[in-house]
C-alpha cells in the first residue's frame, strides 16, 4: 500500500491518493488513513508551499530563498521567474551580486543548500529561518538582533502554545522568532501605530506561510490599549515603544488570570526607570533590568621571566658577573577583558505579574 498526503492551507484538509491491489479494501484503507492523519496533525497546522513554515528539501516557485555569498553578503530573494520593472512590465528576474548575476528561474527545483553558479562566481541557496531573515529583511524601522532576542524569548518563557502580544511590529524581525517559538498551537497579536508598516508586515507573514498564526493590528496601544477581546488572554507581552510606561496598565489587563511575563525594550536608562516605576505601581513583581553585551575575552599564552634571587644570599664573583646565562622563563595562560565594551543596543526590563489571587 502506497499513500501520499497533500495538505492545503485554504481548507485545512488532506487529499489522499491510495494505490492498492485489492479493490474491495479501498474504502477501509481510505478511512484508516483519514483517521491516522487527523490524529497526528492538529487542525491548526497547515503545510503551505512557502519555505518559512516547514522544513523543505527543494525550492519551489514563490519560496523565499536566502542567497548566501559571504558572511557579510547575504540576500533574501523570491523564487519567481519574472518580476515587474519600473514601467510595470514583466521581465526576467535577474538578481545582481558582487559575484555576478543570477537568473532566479534557474534555482527553482534546486535542493536547498546547493551551490549555484553565478556569472563571476558561486553562492549557496539556503532555506530561510528567523536568524537569516534578521540579516536580510527590508528595514522599515530599527530592529532587534539575535543577542537581545534570545534573552527576550528566554525571559518571557515563550513556548509552543503561548499567546503573545507584541507592540510595535516594526520590521517584523522579532515577530518571526515569536512565531517559530509558539507554533503550532500558539498565536501572536502584534500592534503598530503606522498603518503602512502594518500592511507590509501582514503581507510578509502571509507570503511566508505564517498568516494563520499572527494578526497585525493598526492601533496606538499607549492610548487605546490592546482591545477588550484580548483581556486575560496573553501569556506574555513585549513592548518596544517610545513611552512604554503608558502601555503597562493595558498589558496588566491583557495577561491571563494565572499571571504572565512582560518585557520592555528601552534605548536609554531614563526610559527604563520610568517603566520600572509603572510596573511596581500596577502589581508586577521580580522587576529586573538587563543589558546584553558581547565581550571578547582574549586568551593567550605569555612567557614570564623567572627572577633569579640567588644574588641576595651569595655575593657573585668576578667570573660569575662576566658569564652570560640565559634567563629562565615560564609559560602562563592569561585572559584580558577589554577596557571598554562597545555595542550597546538598549535595556531589557523584565517583570512578572502574579496570579490574580496573589495580587
Amino acid at each position: 500500500l502506497a499513500l501520499t498526503a497533500h495538505h492545503y492551507t485554504a481548507n485545512r484538509s488532506c487529499q489522499l491518493t491510495c494505490v492498492y491491489k485489492q479493490p474491495h479494501r479501498a474504502l477501509t484503507t481510505c478511512v484508516f488513513v483519514q483517521l491516522l492523519v487527523r490524529s497526528r496533525i492538529p487542525s491548526q497546522v497547515s503545510c503551505p508551499r512557502m519555505s518559512f513554515a516547514q522544513p523543505k528539501t527543494v525550492i519551489e516557485e514563490g519560496d523565499t530563498v536566502i542567497l548566501y555569498l559571504t558572511v557579510t553578503n547575504v540576500y533574501a530573494i523570491e523564487a519567481v521567474p519574472q518580476i515587474r520593472n519600473k514601467k510595470n512590465e514583466m521581465i526576467e528576474y535577474v538578481f545582481q551580486t558582487n559575484f555576478g548575476a543570477l537568473k532566479v528561474k534557474d534555482i527553482i527545483g534546486v535542493p536547498y543548500g546547493s551551490k549555484v553558479e553565478l556569472s563571476k562566481g558561486w553562492a549557496h541557496v539556503l532555506q530561510p529561518n528567523p536568524e537569516l531573515w534578521t540579516q536580510t529583511l527590508p528595514h522599515r524601522t530599527q530592529i532587534l538582533y539575535t543577542p537581545d532576542i534570545s534573552m527576550i524569548l528566554y525571559q518571557l518563557e515563550v513556548k509552543p502554545g503561548s499567546v503573545v502580544i507584541e507592540s510595535g511590529t516594526g520590521s517584523g524581525s522579532l515577530s518571526h522568532y515569536f512565531l517559530r517559538a509558539i507554533r503550532p498551537h500558539g498565536y501572536l497579536h502584534t500592534f503598530d501605530f503606522h498603518e503602512e508598516r502594518v500592511q507590509k508586515a501582514q503581507e510578509e507573514f502571509d507570503s511566508h506561510g505564517l498568516g494563520e498564526f499572527v494578526k497585525v493590528t493598526h492601533r496606538d496601544v499607549c492610548q487605546n490599549g490592546f482591545g477588550e477581546e484580548l483581556n486575560g488572554k496573553a501569556d506574555a507581552v513585549f513592548l518596544d515603544l517610545p513611552a512604554p510606561q503608558l502601555a503597562i496598565p493595558h498589558a496588566a489587563k491583557a495577561l491571563k488570570a494565572e499571571g504572565g511575563r512582560l518585557c520592555s525594550f528601552s534605548p536609554c536608562i531614563e526610559q527604563s526607570l520610568r517603566v520600572c516605576e509603572a510596573l511596581e505601581q500596577h502589581g508586577f513583581v521580580d522587576v529586573l533590568n538587563l543589558e546584553v553585551l558581547q565581550i571578547e575575552d582574549v586568551v593567550r599564552t605569555k612567557n614570564v621571566p623567572v627572577m633569579d634571587l640567588e644574588f641576595v644570599k651569595h655575593k657573585k664573583s668576578e667570573s660569575d658577573k662576566d658569564a652570560k646565562t640565559p634567563k629562565e622563563t615560564k609559560k602562563y595562560i592569561t585572559s584580558n577583558a577589554p577596557n571598554t565594551i562597545a555595542g550597546h543596543t538598549g535595556y531589557l526590563t523584565v517583570a512578572e505579574l502574579p496570579p490574580l489571587f496573589a495580587r
